[in-house]
């Protein structure tokens, strides 16, 4: 059986000059795990030289120049929308002199447009307010002089927010007369009589009205004014445009060297961070992390060269490091696949990483998760449809992000859906066009018939045959399941010296006993018709007494003492309680995977129903019935496609990982550099 990779300390003892080129090379391998906590998020998000020394040394100026420019060219790729596309950096190298001298051009050109294409859009809406402003009074022929000398009527002219134009006509109601003097609404013109005066006031104060002082002999605005201003607006506006498209040119033009650049700082300023905390003297530094032990060579062939002989290394296994011995660190857990169990991991690591050392459980998953969801969902169509999205997902044709890595899910699963559906003869919720093929595979073994197997329910006894050998066949691999994690359990208890929980327990030997001998007695007896004996009996009850009264047999292995920890009572009352534990445990963990059977069953009644319906709409020859098959095939491969999903790792999580899962270890996270 596959076991999690084995790992080794890495100790490195390297000089100053050469540490930011060791950091390069480890985050560009992306296999080693620091031993101690790095955070290589504290710094990379925005202006951290604060942090740096201040010595006025040249490296701290560099670090300082290196923050600066990368928090530059950041702000910069965002205000040009030049992002990079992939936030995997390891295919460029930390920033040379060139680089800064290539950066600081670019970013001084790039303030500069970014400098004028500001004045220009400032320019064009100061030209605009004048414009409007002007335009507020174009039509006002009258002289204002006459107007503010009548004896009953107080004038005002002024701006207020366009938006509370309506709201202030209806406020002033009958006091006042409200002209808009624009066209949208922010300068007015108000006219009341001087008894309603202080009122009207009132309400102008309160929507924000700011009066213009008007000359006494202005008359309007005269035409060749506002054609002036039109062409100076038309021109202001010209210029910003012209400078947008500069400014869409140069990030055209310059966006591969910024990507470049970008990728090359930000590795620059995250060695400068892992760098801040390492452990070091005046002129050395050590590092000390986890690598997978074969690895272990090439990094000392490759930092021995990269170093020109200027570094110490030393290679430790696990149980040589004290902390490990001491129980205070985990050695990181790794799993070593190919790509289709390799896209399992995750479901793995979400319930939590396996104990270094032990059983890996990915490869069972693999082919558990793969059979029970084509059992469940059984459509040759349906699962052609899987398998083309997986397809399409491995060449980057969907692109659906982190999605991506489960494309041989997908694949997988539309294999088996689809092995199923020839079986029972549903392609897309038809249940005539396999016919042939069934009837072809059926009459090389006796008489032809279709489908092979027969999942509706009907009055026909060999359908009801068929359906429980469904039933049987999916609690058979649950009995398989089951068994294979008990059987994990028992190796990694053995593997890690836990020879009382190995051998004692639920999930130890005695329980696997008696789980194997339940099932083989029932076995006997139904399909044998032979008769339960006395040995069976005395077989089954010890080795349900050291399932269930496990404690002091435990004990005495284990080296503990006492033996009954809490006295003879409590160990009788607890042994009671774990012996009912045992048989219902047991039993539903079997009768569990009835459920396999019951979603197959379920899928060929939704396949029925969509079939009906089409039919009822006029058939697959009528646009009604095409519709129906599409949307209701749809329906089924997006939700009952869950659905299944959810149930499937529902049993993997309960039935199976159950059984060995008693504690996790940890992950295992090579430092790598990524853009942020």
């Amino acid at each position: 059986m596959a076991k999690t990779t084995e790992m080794r300390l890495l100790e490195l003892m390297v000089l100053k000059q050469d540490v930011s080129s060791v950091i390069e090379y480890i985050g560009k391998k992306g296999s080693f795990q620091f031993q101690h906590k790095i955070a290589s998020d504290s710094s990379t998000e925005g202006d951290s030289s604060n942090e740096l020394s201040t010595s006025g040394s040249s490296s701290s100026k560099i670090l300082n120049l290196d923050y600066e420019i990368y928090s530059s060219l950041k702000n910069a790729s965002v205000a040009l929308n030049i992002p990079l596309e992939s936030n995997d950096i390891t295919d460029s190298n930390k920033p040379s002199d060139e680089d800064r001298n290539d950066a600081a051009r670019i970013l001084s050109a790039y303030r500069d447009l970014s400098e004028r294409l500001e004045n220009a859009i400032k320019a064009a809406a100061k030209v605009e307010d004048t414009y409007k402003e002007t335009t507020a009074f174009a039509n006002l022929q009258v002289s204002y002089s006459e107007l503010d000398h009548l004896s009953f009527i107080s004038l005002k002219i002024g701006k207020i927010a366009p938006s509370v134009f309506d709201e202030l006509k209806e406020r002033v109601g009958g006091n006042a007369v409200i002209i808009s003097l624009g066209q949208d609404n922010s300068h007015i013109l108000v006219a009341c009589s001087k008894k309603n005066r202080a009122a009207v006031d009132s309400d102008l104060a309160f929507f924000g009205f700011v009066e213009i002082e008007i000359p006494k002999d202005f008359k309007g605005v005269p035409p060749e004014l506002l054609e002036g201003l039109e062409n100076q607006k038309r021109e202001a506006q010209k210029t910003v445009d012209e400078l947008q498209v500069e400014k869409n040119n140069f990030a055209e033009t310059h966006k591969e060297i910024i990507h470049k650049l970008i990728k090359s700082f930000a590795i620059a300023v995250q060695i400068a961070d892992v760098e801040k905390q390492l452990e070091s003297t005046e002129l050395v530094y050590r590092i000390t992390g986890w690598v997978p032990k074969a690895y272990c060579e090439s990094y000392m062939k490759e930092l021995d060269n990269l170093t020109e002989g200027r570094i110490a290394l030393r290679v430790y296994e696990p149980f040589e490091v004290p902390s490990v011995m001491s129980g205070k660190e985990q050695v990181p857990v790794k799993l070593t696949h190919g790509k289709f169990v390799k896209s399992f991991e995750r479901m793995i690591f979400s319930y939590g990483s396996p104990v270094y050392g032990t059983i890996d459980p990915t490869p069972f998953v693999a082919i558990f998760f793969t059979l029970l969801f084509g059992i469940m969902f059984g459509d040759l169509g349906q699962g052609l449809v899987f398998v083309l999205a997986g397809i399409l997902m491995a060449r980057k044709v969907i692109k659906v992000g982190g999605w991506n890595k489960f494309a041989p899910i997908f694949i997988a699963i539309g294999c088996t859906s689809s092995i199923m559906g020839l079986l029972t003869g549903e392609f897309f919720s038809n249940e005539t066009l396999l016919e042939p093929f069934s009837e072809w595979v059926t009459g090389l073994f006796g008489q032809p018939h279709a489908p092979i197997l027969k999942m509706m329910p009907s009055s026909d006894p060999s359908s009801i045959k068929v359906m429980f050998s469904v039933f049987g066949f999916a609690v058979a691999v649950g009995f398989v399941i089951n068994s294979i994690g008990l059987i994990i359990n028992i190796i990694n208890n053995l593997i890690k010296k836990r020879f009382d929980e190995a051998f004692f327990g639920k999930n130890g030997l005695a329980g696997t006993i008696f789980f194997w001998y339940v099932v083989y007695v029932v076995i006997k007896l139904v399909a044998f018709k032979k008769p339960i004996a006395v040995y069976d009996w005395v077989i089954i009850g010890i080795a349900l007494f050291f399932a269930a009264f496990c404690e002091p047999f435990e004990n005495l292995v284990a080296g503990r003492r006492p033996l009954l920890e809490n006295g003879v009572g409590t160990f009788v009352i607890s042994g009671i309680v774990e012996l009912i534990e045992v048989i219902s445990g047991y039993l539903s963990n079997t009768v569990s995977f009835v459920r396999v059977g019951a979603f197959a069953l379920s899928h060929a009644v939704l396949d029925f129903l969509i079939l009906t319906l089409t039919q009822m709409c006029g058939g697959e020859g009528s646009v009604a019935g095409i519709a129906i098959l599409i949307v209701g095939n749809a329906i089924v491969i997006v939700l009952e496609g869950m659905i299944v999903a959810i149930q499937v790792i529902r049993l993997q999580y309960y039935e199976f990982f159950s059984k060995f899962f008693h504690e996790t270890g940890r992950e295992f996270k090579p430092f790598k550099f990524e853009y942020k």
